[in-house]
């Protein structure tokens, strides 16, 4: 069953184009140019109860205009959206109470108040029951290790422990669908790895329905089968992460090791592949895919290999080789000249 279902979603934004100087804006009185944006355009795709979606692109690609409006927060210019049998940006009442959006930039919880007081306000809001709230609030902060941290002021705790109150929040009244946006923005390395095997557990334990957006890869690596990837607006890839290398990644990294440092003097590798490192007892090699198993026989055959390897590129290099791609061809925006009533 889709829990989302989205077709020929799209969002334009209009906004004033001002001239620079004094000028430009006593000019803007009178005569008014508008420019037209449009961050999300025509994109269609299913998700299923329970699955876990990595939402990819580069800034301003239009994630989180998409996120917002799966939410109910930004209306679509055309196309249809529907999220657990609800229209999102109707706000109904039953659809708020099933879902949660957690911007990692934005603040849910109430600065100078102990997290403990916002946790207990939600509850309000939700019409939670005390022992339910009560219940809740100490399975997740255990979970993510913040159980002394409840009675602090927000203000005062660190980033990594601020996340982790704010995905206490978003999980409090046990939502269906969860929108991540960069939920591990600037945290360190334990902090990132607690989030995410939290959000593994969570997702496999509640079958919460769950779409992530991060530019830290191995978030993308480590929890989602499936990825959406988002450009200028428009979706061109939406399949599972492992089908990137393939259509995406043209090269394998063959690495040698040899006996001595000197082996390998005179030796002429570019014949199998182009040279991306080389030190005094070793190569690595970028082969074409197609060509790996007989450049490897030969390269065994020819030089005095000790040890070797053969890697898949790394897949946060493929994803930026993939937003790098074409630049050039970013749309530029529509600008209408209007006159001031």
């Amino acid at each position: 069953m889709a829990v989302i279902e989205v077709s020929g979603l799209t969002k334009s934004f209009r906004s004033a184009r001002k001239a620079p100087g004094l000028g430009g804006a006593f000019r803007g009185l009178f005569r008014r140019e508008y420019q037209t944006v449009t961050a999300v355009k025509d994109i269609s795709f299913r998700i299923e109860e329970g699955e876990f979606v990595g939402f990819l692109g580069p800034n301003g690609a239009g994630k989180t205009t998409t996120l917002k409006m799966l939410a109910g927060l930004v209306f679509p210019t055309t196309g249809t959206a529907s999220v657990l049998g609800y229209i999102p940006w109707k706000r109904e009442d039953g659809y708020r109470r099933q879902f949660a959006l957690l911007l990692g930039q934005k603040n849910q919880l109430w600065w100078d108040l102990p997290a403990r007081e916002s946790l207990e306000l939600n509850a309000r809001i939700y019409g939670l029951p005390t022992s339910e709230f009560q219940r809740t609030v100490d399975e997740l902060s255990e979970l993510l290790n913040v159980k002394d941290k409840l009675a602090t002021a927000v203000r005062e705790l660190s980033l990594g422990e601020r996340m982790k109150c704010e995905l206490i929040a978003a999980l409090l009244h046990r939502p269906k669908v969860l929108f991540l946006d960069e939920p591990t923005i600037g945290l360190d390395v334990v902090s990132s790895r607690v989030v995410r095997d939290f959000l593994r557990r969570h997702n496999r334990t509640r079958r919460t329905t769950i779409v992530l957006t991060s530019h830290y890869m191995a978030d993308i690596q480590e929890l989602c089968e499936r990825v959406i990837i988002i450009d200028h607006g428009t979706i061109f890839f939406d399949g599972r992460l492992d089908e990137i290398l393939g259509r995406f990644a043209g090269h394998k990294i063959v690495t040698l090791r040899f006996d001595r440092a000197d082996q390998c003097d005179g030796c002429d590798p570019t014949r199998f592949g182009e040279i991306i490192e080389r030190t005094p007892d070793g190569l690595k090699l970028k082969v074409p895919r197609d060509r790996v198993i007989a450049s490897v026989k030969a390269l065994l055959d020819e030089l005095p290999v000790k040890d070797f390897a053969v890697e898949e590129v790394p897949i946060e290099d493929i994803i930026r080789q993939v937003f790098q791609r074409d630049e050039t061809s970013k749309p530029e925006p529509e600008v209408v000249p209007s006159m001031r009533d």
